[in-house]
């Protein structure tokens, strides 16, 4: 395991502490007031450095406020009637202005960009290490024990060539090895056999991501490009993402849904 994993090593075995979720929601709730006291008695640069951070904060939580809330609403203006004369075919109209109007593509992007994203499984159970790895014996005095065997389903590229066996420190069994995935896209109600380009996120840790393991909940990128999907600009789309939504080790296959 990497260092500083050791957290959530415990977690993973033990689960969390039954008053793990109340403490942390009274911890939340006492945040507020303890940013207050501070914000009360710092004093000199610390204070300013504060002031200055927090102003921050809330400059950029009502930007993203206005832009869930952004309409095309009319409003009368209220500014100052301009001296002189206004011609016959104006007398009746009142001077209003449109509030800026974005296309639907920046809209959704700045969408994306404020919200986070919503996959089909938000949570998913943890795998623990034992279960992830198989402890393999090598060596000539049958001691060493520094080998792993990864028993879940492994994603490599295509000019994958493993290690001299001396140096291989984890081992991914060519018989769990995939190239390919079934996707489903939401909307269409389809099922497609996609190609894998690579593994994005495995939600057990950046270690299963780097190994290429897939498991329940991992995000995978697959190769769109014969769904014939294009962007506003009119590009092809070569790759998009999609959620892995069984364990692929107890099918024999990987089932995902496409994140549109």
């Amino acid at each position: 395991m990497p260092q500083g994993d050791y957290i959530d090593l415990h977690r993973k075995r033990n689960g969390y502490r039954p008053d793990h979720f109340e403490r942390k929601r009274k911890k939340e709730a006492r945040e507020v007031h303890k940013r207050s006291k501070v914000a009360q008695t710092a004093l000199g640069i610390k204070g300013k450095m504060f002031a200055k951070k927090r102003y921050a904060e809330k400059a950029q939580m009502k930007k993203t406020l206005a832009m869930h809330e952004e309409s095309s609403s009319r409003r009368k203006v209220d500014d100052d009637v301009n001296d002189g004369a206004v011609p016959a075919y104006l007398l009746d109209r009142d001077a209003t202005t449109r509030a800026k109007v974005l296309s639907n593509t920046v809209k959704q992007k700045r969408k994306e960009k404020a919200g986070k994203w919503d996959v089909p499984l938000p949570k998913v159970r943890p795998v623990a290490e034992d279960e992830m790895f198989k402890v393999i014996r090598t060596g000539k005095r049958k001691t060493k024990q520094w080998k792993r065997m990864i028993t879940k389903v492994t994603f490599v590229g295509q000019g994958f060539t493993r290690k001299p066996p001396k140096y291989e420190r984890f081992i991914r069994p060519s018989g769990l090895r995939f190239t390919k995935a079934h996707v489903t896209h939401p909307e269409l109600k389809c099922t497609f056999n996609l190609e894998i380009i690579g593994v994005k996120k495995n939600p057990n840790g950046t270690m299963y991501t780097s190994l290429g393991v897939i498991t329940k909940g991992t995000i995978i990128e697959v190769n769109v490009s014969e769904l014939g999907l294009v962007t506003p600009a009119g590009k092809v789309v070569w790759g998009k993402y999609a959620q892995v939504t069984n364990n692929p080790e107890n099918d024999g296959c990987i089932n995902a849904v496409l994140l549109v």
